[in-house]
């Protein structure tokens, strides 16, 4: 389920918040947790060590995610343009919806759980075990199978009740209903997402990480042609209304959806064979030590609990603003989608970088260089995102209209998308920094700290939301949403940091401001530079397809150039290594 909202970072890969999204990786050490609150460092998006002889180098397995996340990212783009297209606002909202419930609900069954705490295991296992931790992981595999099993039938089955209560009382009934038949089809993706986690883990724990990256690419490829399916036998879905939808309709691009993470799954299957993994039923929980796992995932589970909580509101107060043009729940998570693809590209990078120094430097208690890699990071981090974040404010509509109209996704709703996108680039850095602020505090195994800064900050961005739905009209309430997003992304890194000064001392923050000083100087100018071309160039504020494009090509170009040029003057010393990381990363 490409693109779902706010799945917790254990869960993610490459920064990407939906469950087919990529591989689990594992801690670079794989050392077991110790005690409740003080788990193992987190696995996604740390470098391969190759834990067993398929892995290969880290250089190789490095070069093989980086080129599987970018072929993702790309086509996952492309599969949720389609779904825009083909669906519309309208019923795309509810398409939306419904796509939410499984992601939710996975993560509070396995996500977080998984890479924060069964990884580690797995891999103790492996190294303890005479037989490599073979037994421990087919017991546990067959417990998490049967779990799945029984939750999804359970989640099915009160698929009503959850819709209901998701879609928020503004909704009309043939809406509610409209998203309760996408979910009869789509919530069983909770069990192939499991099951296709659950492998990826074991593949990653015996040193193969090719599979898990390219296998969401499958998915991708079945939705895509789901919907080029429905467009040839019933045309877009433009002009029509939920009670429209036929049956015939909603089973074709659910089932498509669902038949997509099926395809995920089945499409790891011989990546088991080739690892010499054997897949045999052995039911045996008593044997998996759950009470220690239990113990371990508490802090995981509050943390996790809070994000989706926080879905639930916002999806529910962007079901009663669908419709009239309005940006809602489609539009929302398009919108997120291009920030954390910024965050993806950028930010993990940094992360990826600098979390085994952190690690290292935590574990000897050389807290000094845990600070100076910190500060570094928020420095390259800023430095790299600064003009996209410039990018996405002074061409939102550009780039939403270039990227999503057509089809039964109107003018009106890439517009309406625009405005939301606008609001993001506040978002873009301040998500960033928090990440690595977090990061921070799982070299230092801090995941206790995480949550307890995490809840709090959770809790008063779901007020934020009540608060501005009641404030904002419909029209505005996709925007109102991102900002109460971008102002707990803020108050996240800023609670984060004065935690982390006081647990391992100065930060360098007086070095950190005077660089951000200056990489806010030239973002200014950029953005100056940025609105000129664009009064300058055909379409103005209400550009067609084409103009769009224009002004996103030339206009951004421009951001980008004045942006580099101006940081050089102004001697911006991390500029030259933000240039040489994103080749780097473009180039693998």
């Amino acid at each position: 389920m490409s693109g779902g909202l706010y799945r917790s970072a254990h869960a993610a890969s490459d920064g990407d918040p939906g469950p087919s999204d990529g591989a689990i990786l594992i801690s670079v050490d794989g050392s077991a947790p110790t005690a409740a609150g003080d788990e193992a460092l987190p696995p996604e998006d740390v470098p391969p060590t190759g834990g067993g002889t398929e892995g290969g180098s880290t250089a190789g397995n490095s070069a093989i995610m980086a080129a599987g996340s970018l072929v993702s990212r790309i086509i996952g783009f492309v599969r949720n343009m389609l779904i825009g297209m083909t669906l519309g606002a309208g019923i795309g909202d509810a398409y939306t919806s419904a796509q939410f419930l499984p992601g939710q609900i996975y993560e509070l069954l396995l996500g977080g759980i998984l890479s924060s705490v069964l990884i580690p295991l797995l891999v103790r296992r492996r190294k303890a075990d005479p037989d490599g931790g073979l037994l421990f992981t087919q017991r546990l595999l067959t417990f998490a199978v049967v779990t799945l099993g029984v939750a999804t039938a359970l989640v099915v089955t009160a698929a009503p009740v959850i819709t209901a209560i998701q879609s928020g009382d503004g909704t009309t009934p043939a809406y509610r209903d409209l998203v309760t038949a996408f979910a009869w089809l789509i919530l069983p993706i909770i069990f192939f997402t499991g099951l296709s986690a659950m492998i990826s883990a074991v593949l990653n724990v015996r040193g193969h990480f090719a599979a898990p990256m390219w296998a969401p690419i499958l998915n991708n490829l079945v939705v895509i042609a789901t919907c080029g399916v429905f467009i040839v036998v019933f045309g877009t879905t433009k002009g029509l209304r939920p009670e429209d939808m036929t049956p015939g309709r909603i089973a074709l691009i659910a089932g498509g959806t669902l038949l997509g993470m099926v395809a995920q799954a089945l499409g790891l299957l011989p990546a088991l064979r080739k690892v010499g993994f054997a897949w045999k039923w052995r039911w045996a929980p008593r044997s998996l030590g759950l009470g220690e796992v239990g113990r371990l995932a508490g802090w995981m589970l509050c943390y996790v609990g809070a994000n989706q909580l926080a879905v639930f509101v916002v999806v529910r107060v962007l079901n009663s603003a669908s419709g009239k043009n309005n940006a809602s729940v489609l539009a929302f998570n398009n919108v997120y989608l291009l920030t954390m693809m910024a965050h993806g590209i950028i930010g993990v990078s940094v992360m990826t970088a600098l979390l085994p120094k952190m690690s290292a430097a935590a574990a000897e208690g050389r807290y000094a260089d845990v600070s100076a890699d910190l500060s570094r990071g928020i420095r390259l981090t800023v430095t790299a995102l600064a003009p996209i974040a410039v990018a996405y404010g002074v061409l939102g509509v550009p780039i939403a209209v270039t990227l999503f109209q057509g089809g039964a996704f109107t003018y009106e709703d890439a517009f309406a998308t625009g405005t939301v996108l606008v609001v993001a680039a506040f978002a873009v850095i301040p998500l960033s920094v928090s990440y690595l602020c977090t990061y921070a505090f799982y070299s230092l195994q801090g995941n206790k700290t995480v949550a307890l800064i995490n809840v709090p900050v959770v809790l008063l961005r779901i007020a934020g939301y009540v608060v501005l739905a009641e404030v904002l009209s419909k029209s505005m309430a996709a925007a109102g949403m991102t900002a109460a997003n971008a102002v707990s992304y803020l108050l996240s890194a800023i609670i984060s940091l004065a935690v982390l000064r006081r647990r391992i001392g100065r930060l360098n923050l007086a070095s950190v401001a005077g660089a951000l000083l200056k990489v806010l100087l030239a973002a200014v100018v950029a953005g100056a530079a940025g609105l000129l071309v664009l009064h300058l160039l055909p379409g103005g504020d209400t550009p067609g397809r084409l103009t769009a494009a224009l002004q996103v090509v030339v206009a951004g170009g421009t951001i980008m150039v004045v942006y580099l040029v101006t940081a050089a003057l102004l001697r911006v010393r991390e500029i030259n290594q933000v240039v040489g990381m994103v080749r780097r990363k473009l180039g693998r």
